[in-house]
């Protein structure tokens, strides 16, 4: 009869008194004896009890008793059940022959290099049987075994060479190890223990520059193995994979102050980034750390050529350029990362080198090399484009475009930055054309943008100008800028943006922003051109030019806003331009430098001068610029405006100062009395509602004036006949008044006045 199945035990639960009374102690005790072994043989050493011969025997002894031990615990029954004895044992064992051997070779040099290279392979192979026998903990143990030995031995007892070297096999071992079992755990602690021993001498060896360059090798190494070693394991998280390519990078870029940014230091940076990008090349997982390579380039080749010793930087910056940008350029159709590295290797070593060492180069040097540079970046845009917009295109044409910029302006003055900017702007318009991807119509803002920046000081002028001008200040041609300060840096690029306008698709969303200040910068540049026709620079000029300058400026807006409107192109131009006639004449005429009050000569002939043609014009432009109330309403104010002027004008001649006589105010009367009967038979006749309803107020309010001033300035007679022939107007057209309201309204008049109404 066959044996009943022993009944299997169930694994103990996880607690708190199973972990600190079960499962911690044994670790503890085994790392104990490894620290009990090191410590033995340092007493040993400072006591002067042993030589270093009987010392080294002794500790290799000790290890090869633990690992004996080890193969005790899982024969002997009592220990047999608990794995863990023996894990702890073999481990500490293992720990302790890497200590012997580092202690035999780098400190006392009682065996050869090429003997402890062989006693380490015995011993790596050792640990990696004893781990495959006992599993991780015993690796574990290993681990911290052989990354604490140095510690314990003095680090730099035998330099820093034998101890890299040291930790170089013994982190390799362990990587062989972490592939073979799929231990991806024991690869990244390795790598974050190899690290630290990098980032602890650095701390460590401060100015010891040779020791620093094996410190770099020993960096580059390891990042470059650890990035193999944990997909080897099996580890699949992303960012574990790429975390030692990083880490190398920002170790190597902390490294590089300390090897005075030399031809060593960049070699251990360009290796390191030729394999993240051989790495990428092999599998898109590393491309991220293929783009950190990059910006820690830029990083490491600005802090370079900051330095008075810039050695062997500018070559190595060329060989970066050419090793990002080779690659990205050949593998950019597999995506977008690949393409951030054509134009990120094309033009940022080359910019950065620029802006941080001009004079490492001619202007024209730097010109053709960045003209060089944008015919590759316009090549990988014409190899992307597409309809559909991809981001790629959009930063390839935006980088073409910055490098054609600064290009073209190292061949010209600096006063004619705004030419290179202005050539750019219409390229980028009109590849945007050519391509039709809707972000590339945003583009040409950027360098008008950029023009503008550039102009800070002419614009900062021009609006000191506009200050003056708007406060009433009567000779604002002495606030204008010199002109050839003002125009090379605005005029080009406003021209330029302007005549890109009429295309509907040009600037995208920031159409309205952009083509706003564009239009602002162009008539301030053609206010300024403006001034110059009669340079108006002294009280005595302005008194006899200054009215007719400023005429002709508000009838130069209105009629060009006029016809904007009327022909329906451009119409926010138009409504801009339009509107600054109005304002200029209701700011400048009628209040701060109205003629009547401030001396300025206007023409003698009655009708024919400045001012009266200047008033009539404009009511002339609003009546007829659209049928809507606004303008009808000013073009109203206005005539009444000229009416006013033209008496003035007739009773005063060329200069409209003075006080108000007794047939001034009378012409007004009688002007403004017409006016109204002329407004009222029009509206009459025409069946215009506004009109008549305008009529009957200037009506109403010359009847006020004659009863309230006019009569108040006559006397005895003249007031007699100024009151009757006022009634009998004011009775003649109530009785035609009535008979036209009593007349049946026509269609056409009712259905404008349902509108107008």
């Amino acid at each position: 009869m066959a044996p009943a199945p022993r009944a299997m035990r169930a694994p103990p639960s996880v607690n708190l008194e199973s972990l600190i009374g079960g499962r911690l102690p044994i670790w503890i005790g085994g790392a104990a004896l490894v620290l009990a072994g090191f410590f033995l043989v340092r007493y040993s050493i400072e006591s002067g009890l042993l030589g270093p011969g009987t010392r080294t025997m002794l500790a290799a002894l000790f290890g090869a008793a633990l690992i004996g031990a080890s193969e005790a615990a899982r024969r002997f029954p009592a220990t047999a059940e608990d794995p863990r004895v023996a894990q702890v044992l073999a481990g500490a064992g293992i720990a302790s022959l890497y200590g012997t051997l580092y202690m035999a070779a780098a400190l006392y040099h009682l065996i050869s290099p090429l003997t402890a290279f062989v006693a380490v392979v015995i011993v790596t192979a050792t640990a990696m049987g004893l781990a495959l026998r006992h599993g991780p903990p015993t690796a574990v143990m290993a681990l911290i075994g052989g990354f604490a030995a140095p510690l314990v031995a003095g680090f730099d007892a035998a330099g820093i060479g034998p101890l890299l070297v040291y930790l170089g096999l013994f982190i390799a071992a362990l990587f062989g190890l972490a592939i073979h079992r799929g231990w991806g755990w024991l690869a990244l602690a390795a790598s974050v223990a190899g690290f630290g021993w990098v980032n602890f001498l650095i701390a460590a060896l401060p100015g010891r520059g040779g020791d620093l360059s094996a410190v770099g090798a020993f960096t580059m190494l390891l990042a470059v193995c650890a990035s193999a070693a944990l997909p080897a394991t099996g580890t699949h998280n992303r960012w574990l994979r790429l975390a030692p390519l990083v880490a190398g990078f920002v170790q190597l870029l902390a490294l590089a102050p300390s090897l005075e940014f030399g031809a060593l230091a960049w070699s251990f940076y360009l290796v390191l980034a030729a394999a993240a990008l051989f790495l990428s090349w092999r599998q898109s997982l590393y491309l991220p750390a293929a783009l950190a390579a990059l910006g820690f380039l830029l990083v490491l080749e600005t802090l370079a050529l900051i330095q008075p010793e810039r050695s062997a930087t500018p070559l190595a910056a060329a060989v970066a350029s050419v090793l990002f940008a080779v690659s990205g350029h050949l593998l950019a159709s597999r995506g977008r990362s690949w393409a951030v590295l054509a134009l990120g290797g094309t033009a940022g070593p080359l910019l950065v080198a620029h802006a941080c060492a001009p004079a490492l180069l001619a202007p024209e040097a730097w010109g053709m090399l960045e003209l060089l540079a944008a015919a590759a970046c316009a090549h990988l845009a014409w190899r992307v484009r597409s309809e559909v917009g991809d981001p790629t295109l959009t930063a390839a044409s935006l980088v073409t475009a910055l490098l054609v910029a600064l290009g073209l302006a190292q061949f010209l003055p600096g006063a004619w930055l705004a030419l290179p900017l202005a050539l750019v702007l219409l390229g980028l318009a009109g590849w945007a054309r050519v391509a039709r991807a809707p972000a590339l119509f945003a583009l040409p803002a950027l360098p008008y943008v950029a023009a503008l920046i550039a102009a800070a000081l002419p614009l900062a002028e021009l609006a000191k100008l506009i200050a003056t001008s708007l406060a009433g200040d009567p000779l604002p041609y002495l606030a204008i800028p010199a002109l050839r300060d003002l125009f090379p840096a605005l005029a080009l690029p406003t021209a330029a943006l302007l005549g890109i306008m009429p295309d509907p698709r040009q600037l995208g969303r920031a159409r309205r922003l952009i083509g706003s200040l564009a239009i602002g910068v162009g008539i301030l540049l053609v206010y300024v051109l403006a001034k110059q026709i009669l340079t108006i620079t002294t009280p005595e000029h302005f008194a006899s030019l200054g009215f007719v300058e400023r005429a002709l400026l508000s009838q130069a807006c209105l009629a060009s806003g006029w016809y904007l409107l009327r022909s329906g192109r451009f119409m926010s131009l138009g409504r801009v331009l339009f509107g600054l006639g109005l304002f200029r004449i209701a700011w400048f005429d009628l209040l701060l430098l109205n003629p009547a009050i401030v001396p300025q000569g206007v023409g003698a002939v009655p009708l024919l001068n400045a001012a009266v043609v200047h008033a009539v014009t404009a009511a002339l432009w609003l009546w007829t610029v659209a049928r809507i109330p606004a303008h009808r309403v000013g073009g109203a104010l206005l005539t009444v405006v000229a009416l006013l002027v033209t008496v003035r004008q007739a009773t005063h001649g060329d200069m409209l100062t003075g006080p108000v006589g007794t047939l001034e105010n009378g012409g007004y009367s009688a002007a403004l009395l017409g006016l109204a009967l002329f407004w009222l038979w029009r509206g009459i006749t025409a069946g215009v509602y506004d009109l008549r309803i305008a009529g009957l107020a200037l009506l109403t309010l010359v009847t006020f004036k004659v009863f309230l001033v006019d009569a108040a300035a006559l006397d005895g007679m003249l007031r007699i006949l100024s009151f009757l022939a006022l009634g009998v107007v004011l009775i003649g057209i109530s009785w035609a008044y009535s008979r036209f309201l009593a007349r049946p309204a026509t269609p056409a008049s009712d259905a404008e006045a349902a509108v107008d109404g």
